[in-house]
C-alpha cells in the first residue's frame, strides 16, 4: 500500500514557533526535542497541525497503544477516505455554512507550512484525519444551514457517524469502541471546528457522556449502552444545569428518592445539549439530604427516553449553535429501577469532577480550533478586499492587528496541546483544564470580534461564515462551568496549602 501523504501543519505559528521553541528549549523545566517534519503536499487552510510525536495509551481504553489500534483507526478511515492515499485537490475551497456555497481560496494564500509546534500526532493519526475531514465535508457541511433552520440535525448522521467510527473513538474495543487514544478524539473536535458546523453534538456523546459509563457503570449497563451509543442509534446528554444551579452543583435541587429497590425522580433541567434527541441522559440528583454537605449526598441516574413522567420540553431557540438541539427536561414522579444508578451512591459528585477536566479541555480544542479556522478566513479575506486602491492586508494597522491574533493563537494551541499530552498520561489536573478552557474560550470570543470587523459591514452578513463563528463563540466561555468559577479554581489551587 503507497504511504499516506503528511498533512501540513498550519501556516498560523510558522514565525512564532521559531521564537517560541528557542526560549523553551533554554529555561530550566524539560522540553520535548524538536522535530523538524519532512516535506509534506500542499493542503488547504484551517487544518490542525501535526507531527511526529508517538502515540500513547488511551485513558479509557483497558489494553496499551499497539499496532491493532492503528489498523483499526486505518480501517475506520479507509471506511470513508476509499482510496485514502490519493492526494487532494489543490485548487482549495472553502464552504459557507449557508447551503454548500463555495468560494475559491484566494491563490495567493499562503500554504500550510510550518513545523515544530504540533508534534502530538503520527501518520495513523494523519490518515485518520483525513478521513474524518472528508466525512465533515461531505455529510455535514452541505447541509448544516437547512439543519440550523430545523435545531437539530437527523438521527440519519449519527448513524452514519457510527459507521465510520467517529463516536466512541476513545472508547475501549472490548466495550464496543474504537480503542484510539485521546489523539484521534481531539481529531474529530478539531475537524469539526475546522469545518464551521456546531450541529452535530458527537463531542459531548462520545468524551462527556461515554465517559461516565464506561468508567463508573456496570458490566451490564456499559454492555447494554456503548454499543449502542457507538453506532449512533442511542444519543446520550448529560444533565446537571438547573433553573437555579448552574456552575454551582452544589445548588442542584433534582431529586431521587428511595422506594423499596427503586428511586423516584423529581426536578428539572436546563440548557441540556442533545436534550431533545437524546436517547440515554446521565441525570445529576439529590439522594441525600442529610449529608454533612451538598457534594456528599449527589447521585448520577441513567435515564432512558419513553420512561413514564419523563417529559422533553420545548427546544430552545440560542442566539448561536442553531443545529444543535437544546432542551428543557422535566421529571414527574419518574420511577427508575435500582439499575439506573450509575456508580455507587452519593459519590457522583466525585466522578463529575473527576469526568470535568476532559470537558473543559474539549471546550479549549474546540476553542483554539475555532480561533484558527477564523484566522484563516480573515487573513485570506484581507488579502482579497481592496480599500484606498490597494488590498486590505497592505495597510499597516491590519498587518498588526493579525500579527496580534496570529500571536495569541500560536501560544494558546502550544499550551492546550502540552495539556491534551498530560491528559493522555493522565496528569492533567483540573486547575490546568480550568486555564485552559478560561483562556482558550476567552481568545476564541476576542478572535471573533477582530476577525468580524476585519471583514468590515461584510462580516456582519450571515452569509459569511465569520458571522456564524462570532455567534457560536459566546457560550465558549459559559458552558463547561463559567470562567469566572475557573478563574476562582486556579486561584484556589495556587494559595491552597498542597
Amino acid at each position: 500500500m503507497p504511504v499516506a501523504p503528511e498533512v501540513r501543519a498550519p501556516s498560523l505559528c510558522r514565525g512564532a514557533s521559531e521564537v517560541l521553541w528557542s526560549s523553551l528549549e533554554s529555561c530550566s523545566w524539560p522540553v520535548p526535542r524538536r522535530v523538524r517534519p519532512p516535506a509534506v503536499l500542499s493542503r488547504p487552510p484551517c487544518r490542525g497541525r501535526r507531527g511526529t510525536a508517538e502515540s500513547r495509551p488511551s485513558p479509557l481504553s483497558s489494553a496499551p497503544y499497539c499496532p491493532a489500534m492503528a489498523s483499526r483507526l486505518l480501517l475506520g478511515s479507509l471506511r470513508v477516505l476509499g482510496r485514502c492515499c490519493a492526494p487532494r485537490p489543490s485548487p482549495a475551497v472553502r464552504c459557507s455554512h449557508s447551503g454548500g456555497e463555495k468560494r475559491l481560496e484566494s491563490p495567493s494564500a499562503k500554504k500550510l507550512t510550518d513545523v515544530g509546534i504540533r508534534r502530538i500526532f503520527s501518520s495513523e493519526h494523519d490518515i485518520f484525519r483525513e478521513s474524518v475531514r472528508k466525512f465533515f465535508q461531505e455529510e455535514v457541511v452541505p447541509h448544516h444551514s437547512e439543519w440550523e433552520k430545523a435545531g437539530e440535525v437527523p438521527r440519519e448522521l449519527w448513524e452514519k457517524a457510527g459507521k465510520q467510527g467517529l463516536l466512541g473513538v476513545n472508547i475501549a474495543e472490548q466495550h464496543g469502541g474504537i480503542g484510539g487514544d485521546l489523539y484521534s478524539t481531539a481529531i474529530v473536535w478539531e475537524e469539526q471546528a475546522y469545518s464551521n458546523c456546531t450541529g452535530p453534538g458527537f463531542s459531548l456523546h462520545s468524551d462527556i457522556v461515554m465517559p461516565y459509563i464506561a468508567n463508573y457503570g456496570s458490566k451490564e449497563q456499559i454492555e447494554h449502552f456503548i454499543p449502542q451509543m457507538t453506532a449512533g442509534k442511542c444519543i446520550g446528554a448529560i444533565a446537571m444545569t438547573e433553573p437555579g444551579a448552574g456552575s454551582d452543583l452544589q445548588g442542584v435541587r433534582t431529586n431521587a428518592k428511595k422506594d423499596g429497590s427503586d428511586w423516584i425522580l423529581n426536578g428539572s433541567k436546563v440548557f441540556i445539549t442533545n436534550g431533545w434527541l437524546s436517547d440515554v441522559v446521565i441525570v445529576v440528583a439529590i439522594t441525600n439530604r442529610e449529608a454533612r454537605s451538598p457534594a456528599h449526598g449527589i447521585s448520577l441516574f441513567l435515564v432512558e427516553n419513553g420512561m413514564k413522567g419523563f417529559i422533553k420540553g420545548r427546544k430552545l431557540h440560542k442566539m448561536g449553535l442553531k443545529a444543535q438541539d437544546t432542551a428543557e427536561l422535566f421529571f414527574e414522579d419518574v420511577r427508575l429501577p435500582a439499575s439506573a444508578l450509575l456508580g455507587e451512591e452519593n459519590k457522583g459528585f466525585y466522578y463529575l469532577m473527576q469526568e470535568l477536566p476532559q470537558e473543559r479541555l474539549l471546550i479549549a480544542d474546540l476553542a483554539i480550533s475555532a480561533c484558527e479556522f477564523m484566522f484563516e478566513e480573515t487573513r485570506n479575506y484581507v488579502k482579497q478586499r481592496k480599500a484606498f486602491g490597494k488590498t486590505v492586508a497592505h495597510i499597516q494597522t491590519v498587518q498588526h492587528k493579525l500579527a496580534e491574533l496570529k500571536t495569541h493563537i500560536c501560544v494558546t494551541r502550544s499550551f492546550v496541546d502540552s495539556c491534551l499530552k498530560l491528559h493522555e498520561t493522565k496528569h492533567l489536573d483540573s486547575a490546568s483544564a480550568s486555564m485552559a478552557k478560561y483562556w482558550a474560550s476567552d481568545l476564541q470570543n476576542s478572535v471573533a470580534y477582530e476577525c468580524v470587523q476585519l471583514h468590515g459591514g461584510w462580516g456582519y452578513m450571515w452569509e459569511y461564515p465569520i458571522a456564524k463563528a462570532y455567534v457560536d463563540a459566546r457560550v465558549q466561555p459559559i458552558y463547561g462551568g463559567t470562567n469566572e468559577i475557573m478563574r476562582e479554581l486556579i486561584a484556589r489551587d495556587i494559595v491552597s496549602d498542597k
